[in-house]
């Protein structure tokens, strides 16, 4: 029974000495769900068919859906009420109020009429004798299937001690219909509300379970209006002392003479008013965890960061209307622009976020957004109604047990997910902790356009898994902003990340992937993989024998780490020559410096050596200079109409077996003669071919070099650049 609760009529955060009420402004925009704790009373009299009790639940139900079905609501609460008769929550309340108070607490939030139903019977099941059967058969399927989830909600240990099964069970279960959180949220709240009888340790053991597991649930699901409220319930029983100075700098603005929120409320209006832009300006105040993470950021507080002005418009083009405005018409601190329209964040939120400043430093950040999103930004997936009867009628539940949500957000779909890839219950409980505790989530965007969520902290191996799940085991490196990295590179919120996949099915993940993994996706994939192939996984950290294998496979010798390069021996016709180039000396041999390789059409100069040999060197190279400066007399080349050539180029490549030889087919179906071949020891899983190759024709360089970037696992192919040795 979940009778910890004191009087449901007490006002404030929790009852006691510790949350004294604060003044708070008339106008604002965030639902007020402190008031809903007033549970209504029991009354005999009734309004038409509906009891008195539930016209509160009626009143704020209409509000959102004007035309609901209230039979359920009215039956459900007969059913409620007469099964609790006669229990008693601590306080010495009628039980009844507590479900009456979550259920009001939705209603506000706008749930639809089947988790209301639910949420007035969430208790039903397992403190009275009424039965899911009997549930069922009384409000159908979707009702019962709400409150069998709560029900086992209502069983689960939160704490330290929490069976892993039992927790992953139950995650699960609200998986597969977010409704059931949805009411245990509200449940929670109003319990917090209402812990002043409880001894002092037990409000703290409370409190704590709330902050690690309950509110990073809600701040996933989107609850934003349930989430804040919970924060400063905690703050309060946990950190009694920081609430008390936090709650004095509330009251001492509140007692401020002017109001710099309001000022620029006002003249902000004025500009929209102007502009002709339909929009409401709002004061939205901040809450008590908000302010003491801007007190201890900033130290002295400014009268404007006690709140932030909310701007509410009818379309979403109206939201880039008014930022234009806005920041055309008054100063705006680019640094704090966010756009979670065209980029939502994870938890279905969206909003423009900017920051406008005054001549006396005053800074008023500033949240843009639709009625629409303002009322998913404060209620979440409670917003969303029943998304489980689009299109067709409310759904059963299918074969398997699980359904499926088109609009459930991206971390609770990636829950189901990777709750099944885990390998044992104890590996998803520790990762789940983890997850939990990341509280800030980074955008990502990928080549293609589209956008990855991520923690932040997350690295490319994060984003690898992100992408392509188990398919991720085949990622051999990453661009990110078009620069080369390590899968192990942090990424930054905007960053475009290109993840550079093999294309061998027998690719395995690195044990070293684990130290760069922190999503719960990558982590427990990585696990599952080395866990079921425990020889491969020791061998994927030895890049260099996983190397030879390949060079062994394409018939070359191996690279050892021991010998600093090995050289192919791969020569060309001898004789031959390597460009047709023309040089003013009758009967003196040309040769094209090694150090630079020139091809048609570089630009080159000539320089003549021991036996009266004339080296070609590209104009750019280092050799020219220091040459130069010797006092050497330079030759007058050119090239001659043959367009045959030979050039050195420069291919670097992550390690995978067979690559070497991919890489020479593609060279030669290219058309493209090996002259020499120098491929140096793998490092890091990387490794460095240099190839001489000769073509029949210098036009087909390009070819050749885009063939040999789109051999899987080679990131570049550049020509060779000059050395800092002569000829």
């Amino acid at each position: 029974m979940s009778a910890e609760a004191t009087n449901p009529a007490t006002p404030g955060p929790v009852a006691g000495p510790v949350t004294p009420a604060v003044p708070r402004r008339k106008a604002r925009a965030r639902i007020d769900l402190r008031r809903l704790g007033r549970a209504a009373l029991l009354g005999p009299a009734s309004r038409g068919r509906l009891p008195d009790a539930i016209g509160h639940v009626v009143d704020a139900h209409r509000a959102h859906h004007s035309d609901a079905d209230l039979e359920p609501l009215r039956r459900a609460y007969v059913l409620a009420e007469s099964s609790h008769r006669g229990q008693m929550r601590k306080s010495g309340e009628p039980y009844i109020t507590h479900p009456l108070a979550v259920t009001l607490i939705l209603a506000e939030l706008g749930a639809e009429t089947t988790t209301l139903t639910a949420s007035l019977l969430h208790d039903t099941v397992e403190d009275t004798d009424v039965t899911l059967d009997q549930v069922g058969e009384q409000f159908g399927a979707e009702v019962r299937f709400l409150v069998d989830g709560v029900t086992k909600l209502e069983k689960v240990d939160y704490g330290a001690a929490a069976e892993p099964e039992t927790f992953r069970k139950m995650l699960v279960a609200t998986g597969n219909d977010v409704r059931v959180m949805s009411i245990k949220l509200a449940d929670r709240l109003h319990n917090m509300r209402t812990l002043g009888v409880m001894r002092p340790e037990k409000q703290a053991r409370i409190a704590k379970v709330t902050r690690d597991v309950l509110i990073p649930l809600a701040e996933r699901l989107g609850v934003q209006a349930l989430k804040t409220e919970l924060e400063d319930l905690v703050f309060a029983i946990l950190h009694p002392e920081e609430y008390k100075h936090t709650r004095e700098l509330i009251v001492g603005n509140v007692a401020r003479a002017d109001d710099p929120l309001a000022e620029m409320a006002d003249e902000m209006r004025k500009v929209l008013r102007e502009a002709g832009i339909q929009a409401e300006v709002l004061i939205r105040p901040r809450h008590f965890v908000s302010v003491h993470r801007v007190s201890r950021k900033r130290g002295r507080m400014r009268g404007s960061d006690f709140g932030r002005l909310l701007v509410l418009v009818s379309e979403d083009a109206d939201c880039y209307g008014v930022l234009g405005e806005l920041h055309t018409c008054m100063t705006p601190v680019v640094s704090e622009f966010k756009d979670f329209i065209a980029v939502p964040k994870f938890n279905l939120y969206q909003s423009l976020h900017t920051a406008v400043a005054r001549a006396d430093g005053q800074v008023a950040e500033v949240l843009i957004r639709t009625h629409q999103m303002h009322k998913v930004a404060e209620a979440g997936v409670v917003a969303l109604g029943n998304p489980y009867a689009h299109p067709s009628e409310e759904q059963a539940a299918s074969s398997d047990g699980e359904r499926a949500d088109p609009t459930r957000p991206g971390w609770l779909s990636r829950l189901l997910d990777w709750q099944e890839a885990a390998p044992d219950p104890d590996t998803f409980w520790s990762t789940l902790r983890e997850d939990l505790a990341q509280d800030r989530e980074i955008t990502v965007y990928r080549p293609d356009g589209g956008a990855l969520g991520l923690p932040e902290g997350a690295t490319c191996v994060d984003a690898a898994y992100a992408q392509y799940g188990e398919d991720a085991h085949a990622c051999i490196g990453a661009r990110v902003n078009g620069r080369l990295a390590t899968l192990s590179t942090v990424l930054r919120d905007g960053d475009t990340v290109q993840l550079l996949m093999g294309q061998d099915p027998a690719s395995e993940p690195s044990r070293e992937w684990l130290e760069h993994a922190h999503t719960p996706a990558a982590r427990i994939a990585i696990q599952r993989w080395l866990t079921t192939h425990p020889q491969q996984g020791d061998a994927a950290e030895e890049p260099v024998t996983q190397f030879r294998s390949s060079a062994e496979e394409s018939g070359s010798p191996p690279a050892d780490a021991d010998v600093p390069a090995v050289r192919l021996a791969v020569e060309g016709p001898l004789g031959r020559p390597a460009a047709s180039v023309l040089v003013d000396r009758p009967g003196a041999t040309v040769r094209l410096a090694g150090c630079c390789t020139p091809v048609p059409p570089d630009e080159v100069t000539g320089f003549t050596v021991r036996g009266g040999v004339v080296t070609v060197h590209r104009i750019e190279c280092a050799a020219v200079a220091r040459m130069k400066s010797a006092g050497r007399a330079e030759v007058d080349v050119r090239w001659g109409d043959t367009t045959e050539c030979r050039v050195t180029l420069v291919a670097e490549s992550f390690v995978r077996p067979h690559l070497l030889a991919d890489l020479t087919e593609a060279m030669a179906m290219e058309g493209a003669e090996i002259v020499s071949a120098t491929v140096e020891p793998p490092t890091q899983q990387r490794v460095r071919h240099t190839y001489t190759v000769q073509l029949p024709d210098a036009a087909l360089l390009p070819g050749l070099m885009r063939a040999m970037r789109n051999v899987a696992g080679v990131y570049d192919v550049t020509r060779a650049q000059p050395q800092t040795q002569g000829a």
